[in-house]
């Protein structure tokens, strides 16, 4: 695959409400992880967007959820630079495809509450512009005058990593010169009571590839990258994306890493790099016992222990349909200044993870990242990120 342009990009979540403020924490170590906002039957806790959201312009009323208010703190970061490639190919040549595993279910959650204590659902609830998973697409596409296709993938915790792969194929495809992709979702109670009912999520800061290790944490947040044909002066490049499917069982990886290993060798293949020519993973690092199991097993496979590894759920709690997007800002970032985090809670390691973990931030030439996203249903996907020149 050419490698694609991506011209600009922002993330939003526990870390800070811009990107600037995000990746400040993350280079200071600081975690975002703290009590939850919404109520709960159980311990935990959450990574939660900081201080009130605003709401959404008037012109915009009809879509005004937190979800979409944490996406448009995201959205006006790189609006400028969307608009720009809608001046540049024209609005049908530009698309937006957003990936999501809740949509706007916070917003129906409160509709329900107010349907059990009155009888009547709010007047102000709109299923089709508030929880329908396309909506947020579908504002930011009328915000920025976009007038291509515009759709949303919806496959839990690797839909913000799929849809890089969705605009490869887009552009490749002449469908498309540029597609802004990315991930958004928002806090919700039946997220964290149904991870809680799977026994996999956790009371305390969650520890990636941690001896003890007992969950996950759920976290809230968006991101978005711009993606184009061609640009003289990107930011960085998408060289690659890998996918795979276990066809093992519903909320469980393959032990054995064999989805996982499978989406890596894809993606490498894809940008045409050796596992030598790596320099770094954003794993997907979950801090199940399972999960990170089963990767440090197939990155092992893959790379043996010499590309240094780090998750960032310790910073921002795992945000779901919005991790695989974030973490690729992360992976940008790492490429942008070779910085690479420390695995937050990941000391001490546990002894049966033969992977080079960072447990202590770093600092060393990054020129190519693989950012690993791994869902429900081995649901997998691996993006090779590089350097644009």
């Amino acid at each position: 695959m050419a490698p694609l342009p991506i011209t600009a990009w922002s993330a939003v979540n526990a870390l800070g409400r811009s990107t600037a403020e995000v990746l400040a924490a993350l280079d200071a170590g600081r975690s975002g992880l703290g009590p939850s906002p919404l109520p709960a039957t159980m311990e935990t806790v959450v990574g939660a967007i900081p201080g009130a959201l605003a709401p959404l312009p008037a012109e915009h009323a009809a879509y005004d959820t937190r979800l979409a208010r944490i996406g448009w703190l995201a959205f006006e970061e790189v609006r400028g630079a969307l608009e720009g490639a809608v001046a540049r190919w024209g609005p049908h040549r530009v698309g937006v495809v957003l990936g999501t595993s809740t949509g706007g279910l916070e917003e129906t959650e409160q509709a329900f509450d107010h349907w059990r204590r009155e009888g009547t659902l709010p007047a102000r609830y709109d299923y089709e512009h508030q929880h329908n998973f396309a909506a947020f697409g579908e504002l930011l596409a009328r915000a920025a005058g976009v007038t291509g296709p515009s759709y949303v993938v919806s496959t839990a915790c690797s839909s913000s990593g799929k849809v890089a792969s969705s605009a490869a194929r887009l552009i490749r495809a002449s469908v498309l010169d540029a597609v802004l992709i990315g991930g958004i979702d928002s806090l919700t109670r039946m997220t964290l009571q149904g991870f809680h009912s799977l026994g996999i999520l956790s009371s305390q800061p969650c520890r990636p590839f941690g001896a003890g290790r007992d969950g996950i944490n759920i976290g809230e947040g968006a991101a978005l990258l711009l993606v184009e044909r061609e640009a003289s002066d990107p930011g960085a490049v998408l060289l690659g994306v890998g996918e795979s499917a276990d066809a093992y069982r519903m909320s469980s990886p393959e032990p054995g890493g064999r989805g996982a290993r499978e989406a890596m060798e894809r993606a490498l293949a894809q940008a045409g790099l050796t596992p030598a020519q790596l320099d770094h993973i954003n794993a997907h690092g979950t801090a199940t016992p399972l999960n990170d199991a089963a990767e440090s097993i197939a990155i092992e496979a893959v790379f043996g222990r010499r590309v240094p590894v780090s998750s960032t759920k310790g910073y921002t709690g795992h945000l779901l349909g919005g991790a695989g997007g974030t973490e690729m800002v992360f992976a940008l970032h790492a490429i942008r200044t070779g910085r690479l985090p420390a695995t937050l809670g990941a000391t001490p390691l546990d002894p049966a993870v033969a992977i080079d973990v960072v447990t202590e931030p770093r600092e060393q030439p990054v020129r190519t990242v693989l950012s690993n996203s791994f869902a429900f249903g081995g649901s997998n996907v691996a993006v090779v990120l590089g350097a644009a020149r």
